[in-house]
C-alpha cells in the first residue's frame, strides 16, 4: 500500500536550479531521504530529514541543496542549487515508517552544458 512517487527531474546547464518532489502515502512517516546513483557508482546519501525537520547533507552537496518536508502532505522535497556535472545521477526518495524503509522509483537529473 506504500507508494512514493518522485518527480521534478530533468536536464539543466550547470550553475542551474533544479526542485525534486516526494510524494509519499500509505503510512506515517519517520525520517524520509533522498539518494542517487551516478551511472557506474554506488547509490549514496545525498540529505536526510526527520519528522521534526531536522536536516543532513552529504558534504558534497552542503550549502547548495535544501531538503524539506511537508507532513500533513507526506512530500518531502530537494531544492537543488548550483547544479555541477557531478550531481547528474537518478535521485531516488526513500521513506521510513517504523522499522520499515521504502524506495521510489526514481527521476533523472541531468547536468549538461
Amino acid at each position: 500500500q506504500v507508494q512514493l512517487v518522485e518527480s521534478g527531474g530533468g536536464l539543466v546547464q550547470p550553475v542551474g536550479s533544479l526542485r525534486l518532489s516526494c510524494a509519499a502515502s500509505g503510512s506515517i512517516f519517520n525520517a524520509m531521504a533522498w539518494y542517487r546513483q551516478a551511472p557506474g557508482k554506488e547509490r549514496e546519501l545525498v540529505a536526510t530529514i526527520t519528522s521534526g525537520s531536522t536536516a543532513n547533507y552529504a558534504d558534497s552537496v552542503k550549502g547548495r541543496f535544501t531538503i524539506s518536508r511537508d507532513n500533513a502532505k507526506n512530500t518531502v522535497y530537494l531544492q537543488m542549487n548550483s547544479l555541477k556535472l557531478e550531481d547528474t545521477a537518478v535521485y531516488y526518495c526513500h521513506a521510513r515508517a517504523g522499522l520499515f524503509g521504502y524506495w521510489g522509483l526514481g527521476t533523472q537529473v541531468t547536468v549538461s552544458s
